[in-house]
């Protein structure tokens, strides 16, 4: 094919792709929609979010009793599932069998690729590993000119010697592991009491980052380091530690996209710092999607770089489906695009400049709603994946199956995807499910509005479940959930 110029040749390169592309994970969640715009596309999944309904959509019949420790360990079971591996072949041509795209993957995942002849479309694992550590960011950042909060990284092996090297930063502290979930590696210390209730966890670690308490709100940016430049997207609010959502103290529950996200001052800046970090990543090797979270002080409006997640990620759902990725291509063909051997030359400046104009942002909102009571019991009773409407009264009802949150039509509708579902455990941590809809879930003080709480309210009563009172039958039914609560699925 001829040089790639212009979005349209990347909108008729890929729906016009024979090549078999999967995204292979736990759910599709994260990359919803896609296969509306890249041909042979489909998802290979362990959770039976459609119940068979959707066509691109492929989970295994047969489950083996297996404790998953990681999302990689998930992807690798999937790939070495008979009835995976056989699918995989029906569509390969010849030893090509085609491209696979995962949010986690370690080495072992790209040995069995190259087994049966799939091309990741990611940077090593070793290399992602390496930018996945939170430590390592601050050090990509400094030198990209993105700041972190003011912070020390150091070995911590006492809460002397945290108090002693933190004796700049104040009292109250914050300390980050280098790798894992925030809602579980992030600790808030203000004194004695609470750095013993972590000090295991901390003193474990060869390094760890230690920042000034600050008073913040979270947002996240998605972003794609391509060989033109970096594609930016927008910048999204962050629904973190929502009782109501999540367990965990910290936890991401959640996002909201709309054009007003902060004040534009803040908006340009978030938008130039990924911009500049996402050229640094290309120094150091890494191409493809990314995401950043910025920490924003709410007492005089600076900008710090949060984490950086090497991946598509749970923001992604919505970086696909808004206007601006309809208007042009979703943030995720930029990456595909980037893996493929064909040749292209895009103008990056261009399109930042058109992704950045209010009008090209619609508004959507995420939540991710978890149990949140230390119970175990077995499901009975699930919500249907797809399109729920909600009354006057805020009671909610199922409307109908699709499979897009475009088909949420407004802000009285809502697209629920079902993650457990009926004889699947139900204990603390435990995803059930992910709603997205149009408009703000948040007020302007960043606590869930009455249409919010309306929404978590209705989804939890579609729920029902059969308690279990032997505590040997609650310690196997975790153990045997998917996550166990201990690691991120989505």
């Amino acid at each position: 094919m001829s040089q790639i110029k212009t979005i349209a040749d990347v909108r008729r390169y890929f729906l016009n792709n024979k090549e078999p592309v999967y995204f292979i994970s736990a759910t599709n969640f994260n990359l919803l929609g896609i296969g509306d715009w890249v041909g042979n596309f489909r998802h290979i999944n362990y959770i039976n979010c459609f119940d068979d309904q959707q066509r691109n959509v492929f989970v295994p019949k047969e489950k083996f009793p297996r404790d998953f420790e990681s999302i990689e360990d998930i992807n690798n079971y999937l790939l070495e599932h008979k009835e995976v591996i056989d699918f995989i072949q029906s569509r390969a041509d010849g030893d090509n069998a085609g491209t696979a795209a995962f949010l986690m993957f370690d080495e072992h995942t790209e040995e069995v690729c190259k087994q049966l002849g799939l091309k990741v479309a990611f940077p090593p694992a070793e290399l992602r590993s390496r930018m996945d550590n939170k430590i390592e960011t601050v050090r990509i950042g400094n030198k990209a000119g993105v700041p972190s909060v003011p912070n020390v990284l150091a070995k911590v092996g006492s809460y002397q010697e945290l108090c002693e090297v933190s004796k700049e930063l104040g009292d109250d502290l914050v300390i980050q592991t280098a790798f894992g979930d925030s809602g579980h590696t992030t600790f808030f210390i203000s004194n004695e009491d609470d750095y013993y209730k972590h000090a295991e966890e901390i003193e474990a670690e060869s390094e760890v980052k230690i920042m000034k308490r600050i008073n913040c709100r979270g947002s996240a940016i998605e972003a794609c380091a391509t060989r033109c430049g970096t594609v930016v997207g927008p910048l999204m609010t962050e629904l973190v530690g929502f009782k109501t959502l999540t367990p965990y103290k910290g936890g991401w529950c959640g996002n909201e996209m709309f054009a007003g996200a902060f004040d534009q001052s803040v908006r340009d800046k978030a938008r130039e710092y990924t911009f500049q970090f996402g050229e640094a990543l290309r120094e150091e090797g890494y191409r493809g999607y990314f995401e950043l979270d910025f920490l924003i002080d709410m007492d005089n409006g600076e900008v710090y770089l949060g984490e950086l997640n090497p991946r598509v990620t749970g923001a992604s759902s919505l970086t696909n489906v808004a206007a601006f990725a309809h208007s042009d291509i979703p943030l995720f063909l930029f990456h595909l695009l980037e893996f493929s051997d064909v040749d292209f030359d895009l103008d990056i400046n261009e399109i930042n400049e058109r992704w950045a104009h209010p009008e090209s942002v619609d508004s959507w909102s995420q939540l991710v709603i978890k149990h949140t009571d230390e119970s175990v019991d077995l499901l009975t009773q699930a919500p249907r994946t797809g399109v729920w409407k909600m009354a006057a009264d805020g009671s909610l009802a199922y409307h109908h199956y699709d499979s897009h949150p475009h088909a949420a039509e407004d802000e009285s509708e809502g697209f629920f995807l079902r993650i457990s579902g009926v004889g699947d455990f139900r204990y603390e941590g435990a995803d059930l499910g992910i709603l997205i809809t149009r408009g703000r879930l948040m007020d302007d003080d960043f606590q869930l509005n009455e249409r919010a709480k309306a929404w978590i309210e209705g989804i939890r009563a579609q729920y029902a479940g059969q308690s279990l009172q032997d505590p040997v039958v609650e310690e196997v039914a975790v153990s045997h959930a998917v996550g166990g609560g201990n690691f991120k699925i989505l």
